[in-house]
């Protein structure tokens, strides 16, 4: 069972340019997918492999920048590909549920500037309205 993802054709990328927008994403995955018979697994199911995707990342996370390295046989791992199956599983998911990710990504970040607009010290100077590609996120989400 396949479910079409949102639609926005308004900005189309070169295709020599790999960024996406959320619903590109969407529709990408949407369309690998759709040329199987099995389409998109249960919802559990995902979640089950989203989990596996998450204990990736946590592997090579601890392997880089924790306690535990690497064995000298282990082959090195790519953190930014851990991160993109989890993006992957999880676009799964939200096309499955019929979830626009673009929607839901402003109203989680409404939350965030709203209930923590004064929980954590601001910089001197406002911060730039997005941070640049490969910076880190700020304050843990969700805390």
């Amino acid at each position: 069972m396949t479910s079409k993802p949102p639609s926005d054709s308004s900005d189309r990328r070169d295709s020599r340019n790999p960024r996406l927008t959320l619903p590109e994403m969407q529709q990408r995955v949407d369309a690998w997918i759709s040329q199987f018979e099995e389409g998109y697994w249960p919802p559990l199911s995902m979640l089950a492999r989203l989990s596996e995707e998450v204990g990736e990342l946590a592997r090579e996370l601890n392997h880089h920048y924790g306690h535990k390295p690497k064995k000298v046989e282990e082959p090195e791992g790519d953190i930014a590909l851990e991160v993109a199956d989890i993006l992957f599983v999880l676009t799964c998911l939200c096309n499955s549920l019929h979830i626009d990710m673009s929607d839901a990504f402003e109203r989680v970040l409404h939350k965030y500037t709203h209930r923590d607009a004064a929980r954590w010290t601001r910089r001197d100077a406002d911060p730039p309205a997005d941070p640049p590609a490969g910076s880190p996120a700020g304050p843990n989400p969700g805390d």
